[in-house]
């Protein structure tokens, strides 16, 4: 690491994941969840009309993170629309006296909805269970057409405009100080989505070639909203995936079959990716993802995002003795610190100075910080962290 130069954030992160010198690491979160926000303007801290504002990577997200000493947040990217467009229209199904509710959403799912519930809700239904279904529903949805991407919203310095109207001249000036990138949708997770875990496992079984053609038709979308994006002339410094199929004792997806039908989705967007000059492609997929790497790294997905510690551990450090160098990460901060004491953050910033010295890696909360986290904790870890 060099002392004697001083880099934008943009550079910085680009130089760590490309194990080059840079002055000192970024500092870097994963927005918030918004009761946190409202707890924290009840506390005095920063304002309601602040908390109830902060978007990931919007100015309220900057003003905040002046506030708390974070550099930039890295959900900052471009998101076409990748899923079912349009989506179905959200209704009530059912209410109860208790004021619990049955609601369809808009991805076709019926879900319950309970007062004052913050996690997330159950799935009771789906309408999307066999061909039938998906002929008449869904596949007329993910028909691809410019709109996806030029009525996709970009954040250009202090609001969001449509692509094809400005928003196209600021992603072409390529002059921000902070990393933004380009989303290339989900290649499982939006299945998973409409139909469901059990849902999925049913199809696959019962109809392979449904199965397939799901995957195959959802990918395509991916592919041209990433080729209408970069072949604009829009500049972007990363590619990310979202994905999501994972929980705590593994994948959601038998990991050959996601090899096999969705690893050379990966492969022909991230070649795309490659061509344009972005080598940093990321993906975000909660739980133990372990069993799914080897196909994003084969794949040409490089950066494990957010690393989940969890109650299995994640850390770069035992992928890296398996990938080296080939495997980058952004997140691996256990999140959970922030609601103790400066203690627990100092033991957590000594964690992961021993995964920074590995380098190619940005630490980052693994999560959305959540209610607990004490104001005075995370403004400590930013003061920290940007010192270490």
């Amino acid at each position: 690491m060099s002392e004697a130069t001083t880099m934008t954030n943009r550079e910085r992160a680009k130089a760590v994941l490309r194990y080059e010198t840079y002055d000192r690491l970024p500092v870097v979160h994963f927005g918030y969840w918004g009761e946190t926000l409202l707890k924290w303007a009840a506390e005095g801290h920063i304002s309601e009309t602040l908390a109830r504002s902060v978007g990931d990577g919007n100015p309220a997200d900057y003003e905040l993170n002046a506030l708390l000493g974070w550099d930039f947040n890295w959900q900052c990217m471009f998101s076409p629309t990748a899923s079912i467009n349009p989506r179905f229209e959200t209704k009530v199904i059912k209410e109860f006296e208790d004021g619990t509710k049955h609601i369809l959403n808009g991805h076709g799912v019926v879900l319950v909805q309970k007062p004052e519930a913050g996690s997330i809700p159950a799935e009771i239904s789906h309408m999307l269970t066999d061909r039938a279904s998906w002929d008449e529903h869904y596949k007329p949805r993910y028909g691809w057409s410019e709109d996806r991407v030029t009525k996709a919203g970009v954040l250009a310095n202090d609001r969001v405009i449509p692509f094809d109207e400005g928003g196209l001249e600021f992603l072409q000036a390529d002059k921000r100080d902070y990393m933004y990138g380009l989303h290339c949708g989900s290649l499982f997770g939006h299945i998973r989505d409409i139909v469901g875990v059990e849902g999925s496992s049913y199809i696959y079984c019962d109809d392979m070639e449904l199965y397939e053609e799901m995957i195959n038709t959802n990918a395509e979308v991916c592919y041209q909203n990433v080729k209408y994006a970069l072949e604009s002339g829009a500049k972007f410094d990363f590619g990310h995936f979202w994905e999501d199929i994972c929980f705590k004792n593994g994948p959601l997806v038998i990991p050959s079959v996601f090899d096999e039908l969705v690893g050379p989705h990966y492969k022909r967007i991230t070649g795309l990716l490659n061509e344009y000059g972005i080598d940093i492609v990321s993906l975000d997929c909660d739980g133990c993802i372990d069993s799914l790497i080897p196909t994003w790294i084969e794949n040409g997905v490089n950066t494990m995002f957010p690393i989940e510690v969890g109650t299995w551990e994640a850390e770069i450090a035992p992928w890296r003795e398996s990938y080296g160098k080939r495997l980058l990460g952004v997140g691996g901060m256990n999140k959970n610190v922030f609601a103790k004491d400066r203690a627990a953050v100092d033991a957590e910033i000594e964690r992961l100075t021993k995964l920074i010295e590995l380098g190619g890696y940005i630490p980052c909360p693994d999560h959305r910080i959540p209610p607990g986290a004490e104001w005075d904790n995370v403004k400590y870890y930013c003061e920290k962290m940007r010192c270490a």
